[in-house]
């Protein structure tokens, strides 16, 4: 069976037969869930349904999630199973089946629909799960010699749902080993897990207790990778159709075929596996950075491109090897072909950044790698490879690798206190992430009768919580969480910000912070109450901050009309990579290659004013999926759509999937203001704009600053620019005149100076300390001595602010006779805390404690003088 073939006999069955919900895989970014950096396991993005506090769409569901995990990377390739992105096969129970018929449909699933041989079957059950062993031994009928307890059958991931489970394990024959680790729950090959169905019974709390779940569960997944090897009878899981493809395009563009060399097999796998998920990373909106999941995302593909050269690929690659990939996955994910540009251009411009790093790195690597050996040191310094990876962006886990292939290693407490800062950063960053569900088990509620007319006044207040649990009274100071019978406040998302507002009960008032949906589409908002007491079941007063939502509806539409203009002016190959929707700005990301230059950025201005200037309608309509796409409407980067969506069109200028506040006519943004352009990552720009109100404060602003400087300048506001060039051609003529007297004075100190020129074997040489504001002003003053000095070497320095600047020079007739100024004039740098060096012709160097500036004179005139010994 193919992989697409298994993993759709798997969905089929428990979605045709057992009654269970297909649902789309999740994003690899977690949602709202900041105890996980990337999903990991096909029950990740499940959890709220799994601890009952969110009502489930149906109470049996069915995935095959993506998955990425990078605790074993440096494996990748080297084992037969192995990965960084893999797919996960499961069916899951939400408080309906148990054990009974998770273990009955897992057994039915392989032996029937699949045809395993039931006698190369293994399981094993956690040692104090009676009723799991009774029901594989008593009802599936397995012999006990197939049934092995183990005390490490517990699941669980961080905190949430967990419990024991039973591992079903295939034999795949002697031919994989027969020694003791070979064994269930060993590292050999032989006996490879398949399936592992977890039986949540427990809540993990954050103080890593457990507490009963209301409603047991189950939670199951079978690795599609691993099947895959066991039906098309495959050593490997890389030499599935799952992976295949992928060795053999990288084989073929390298010229190193698949089986002739094991070194060649490791950089051909860790391609293959790694394009798998640099492009599933990128399609979910993960973009590389030195943070955080975007950081996964470059150490993965920064070590593909690595294995790439190491097979003797120099050019970058990785686009053909993304090609490959979704052409594979598409008939499971056809979103990947809509992305596919986009997804190959934050590859292809990262590849081309690293192939700089690396070929500079290396170089460094190398040097360090060879010095070490010199000295017969067997650990790398961790503060120089700290170095390696802060200044040149060299990756540490690379480093690691390259030197533990020299027979070296790392001194990794050096590194990771080195590393200290930026993890700290990296931990501030997690800590922004939403906070997981924050609100009690809102199964009780009937959202069907739940609403979101769009109007202040009186409703309901259905539930009140605080950390997760309902409560049935807050008081002044308490931070809650509401559910409103008709909640008029908008829900974050497509990169706006929730709505807030107030909450007014009979004794007491909340402040709105902020508005959040959850995955079964029920919205709650999230504030504090700030004076009296609110109860839950009151009639409460709801009122939503106008101003404000206002102020984002206009942001909204400025963001895709930017969008729009961006496109226009450089070309359809612009993709969206990211957007902010504030009430005072608007933020848009999106991908191109360079700065856009004064005249780009006054065009997309131009364009968004125009369109303003039209006063158009803007039309808001739901539709089907399918029928918005073909339609041309442009979906946003990263978000996840149901089967209808909302369809926000400008006619004759943008249509996109949105489902945030919108303006009624363009003509409402009043005017659009670009305040900045940058680049915020590989290939990747990052606009800021303001509209409405924020753009008038601007132009308000920008005439007083034109009014103040035409009267700094004694003219009017239009005579502001031929006043200001009349200014710095003054400025310029006076900075000439400073110059040449500055030229005259050295000339002057510099003639005394050479008084005391010393000479020894015809060559004369001499060192001094003369007045310079900076190097370049030094350089000049040497370059005078040069002149006169014929024949000679000196070196002159000067002290700059806190600084010493030493520069030292020597005529050919010096060099002959043995001078060497790089040298001299390190010694002399030393003398005072610096360092630097040259060539024996020309040299400079610097230096930090300026008390020692004449001492260090000294030294390189007598490094001079023992030179011409």
């Amino acid at each position: 069976m193919k992989g697409n073939d298994i993993r759709e006999s798997y969905l089929s069955f428990f979605e045709n037969q057992k009654g269970h919900l297909r649902l789309k895989s999740f994003s690899l970014i977690p949602k709202d869930d900041p105890s996980l950096l990337l999903i990991g396991a096909g029950m990740a993005p499940l959890k709220p349904y799994f601890t009952g506090k969110v009502e489930p769409p149906r109470h049996r569901v069915t995935t095959s999630q993506k998955c990425i995990r990078t605790g074993d990377i440096e494996n990748v390739g080297h084992t037969a199973r192995h990965h960084t992105f893999f797919e996960m096969l499961g069916n899951f129970s939400f408080g309906d089946y148990f054990k009974k018929e998770a273990i009955t449909w897992a057994w039915e699933f392989l032996t029937e629909v699949i045809k395993l041989d039931k006698s190369r079957l293994y399981v094993t059950i956690y040692p104090d799960d009676h009723e799991a062993h009774d029901y594989w031994h008593k009802m599936i009928g397995l012999p006990e010699n197939h049934i092995y307890p183990l005390s490490d059958n517990f699941w669980e991931i961080g905190e949430g749902p967990c419990g024991p489970d039973s591992e079903i394990f295939y034999d795949q024959g002697e031919e994989f080993g027969t020694d003791p680790e070979n064994q269930m729950g060993g590292d050999g090959d032989r006996f490879l897990e398949i399936w592992n169905l977890v039986f949540s019974q427990y809540d993990r709390q954050k103080d890593g207790s457990y507490l009963p779940l209301a409603k047991k569960n189950i939670d199951t997944g079978a690795g599609l990778e691993r099947l895959a090897a066991v039906l098309q009878h495959k050593k490997n899981n890389f030499e599935t159709d799952l992976f295949f493809p992928i060795i053999e395009e990288a084989a073929a563009l390298s010229g190193v075929p698949y089986g002739k060399s094991a070194q060649g097999d490791v950089a051909l796998k860790v391609i293959s596996d790694h394009a798998r998920a640099i492009t599933n990373m990128i399609a979910d909106g993960i973009l590389p950075s030195n943070e955080g999941r975007g950081y996964v995302l470059r150490r993965i593909l920064r070590r593909a491109v690595r294995f790439g050269k190491l097979l003797g690929i120099e050019n970058a690659f990785m686009g053909q090897m993304i090609d490959v990939v979704i052409n594979m996955m598409k008939p499971a994910y056809p979103e990947l072909v809509d992305k596919q540009a986009f997804i190959k251009k934050v590859a292809g411009v990262e590849e081309d950044r690293f192939h700089a790093t690396l070929n500079a790195g290396t170089d460094l690597l190398s040097e360090m790698l060879e010095d070490s050996k010199k000295k017969q040191n067997t650990v790398l310094s961790g503060d120089k490879v700290f170095k390696l990876y802060d200044t040149y962006g060299f990756p540490w886990e690379l480093t690691d690798e390259i030197a533990k292939e020299q027979g070296m290693t790392i001194d990794k407490e050096g590194f990771e206190a080195a590393m200290a800062e930026q993890k700290e950063r990296a931990r501030a960053a997690r800590a922004k992430v939403s906070a997981k569900v924050a609100t009690p088990d809102t199964t009780k509620l009937d959202a069907s009768k739940l609403t979101t007319e769009d109007k202040d006044g009186e409703t309901k207040l259905l539930l009140l919580g605080k950390d997760g649990k309902e409560i049935s009274e807050a008081a002044d100071g308490t931070e809650v969480t509401v559910i409103l019978e008709n909640n008029p406040f908008h829900a974050e998302g497509g990169g706006q910000i929730g709505d807030t507002g107030t909450i007014t009960g009979e004794e007491g008032m909340i402040a709105v912070e902020d508005t959040k949906k959850l995955p079964d589409g029920i919205i709650y908002v999230i504030g504090t109450v700030t004076e009296g007491v609110i109860r839950e079941g009151e009639t409460v007063k709801v009122s939503v901050d106008r101003t404000r939502r206002e102020d984002l509806a206009r942001n909204h539409t400025g963001t895709h009309m930017l969008q729009a203009a961006l496109r226009r002016v450089l070309g359809d190959q612009v993709n969206q990579a990211g957007s902010l929707v504030l009430p005072d700005k608007l933020r848009f990301d999106f991908t191109w290659p360079e700065p856009l230059s004064a005249n780009q950025m006054a065009a997309v201005e131009q364009i968004v004013n125009d369109e303003i200037i039209k006063a158009t309608d803007v039309n808001i309509t739901e539709m089907p999926l399918e029928e918005a796409k073909k339609s041309g409407a442009m979906a946003l980067f990263g978000e996840k759509y149901g089967d209808i969506v909302r369809v926000v069109t400008i006619p004759g200028f943008s249509k996109e999937l949105c489902g945030g506040s919108h303006v009624r006519n363009t003509g409402e943004l009043g005017s659009f203001r670009l305040i900045s352009e940058g680049g915020i990552g590989s290939g990747i720009r990052r606009i800021e704009a303001v509209t409405g109100k924020a753009a008038y404060e601007m132009m308000k602003k920008d005439r007083e600053l034109l009014a103040r400087a035409a009267e700094l300048l004694k003219g009017k506001p239009e005579q502001v620019p031929e006043k200001i060039e009349k200014a710095l051609a003054s400025e310029k003529e006076l900075q000439h005149e400073l110059e040449k007297l500055k030229q005259q004075q050295t000339k002057d100190e510099l003639g005394s100076l050479m008084k005391d020129v010393q000479e020894k074997k015809g060559i004369p040489f001499f060192g001094a300390v003369v007045h310079a504001g900076n190097m370049d002003e030094l350089r000049k003053a040497a370059d005078v001595v040069k002149t006169k000095l014929k024949g000679g070497a000196f070196i002159l320095g000067t002290v700059s602010g806190d600084k010493v600047n030493l520069v030292g020079m020597a005529q050919p007739e010096a060099v002959k006779a043995g001078i060497h100024m790089g040298k001299v004039v390190s010694r002399a740098a030393r003398i005072c805390g610096g360092g630097g060096g040259g060539k024996p012709a020309v040299a400079q160097a610097g230096g930090k404690d300026t008390s020692k500036l004449d001492a260090a004179i000294a030294e390189g005139i007598k490094a001079i003088s023992e030179m011409l010994d």
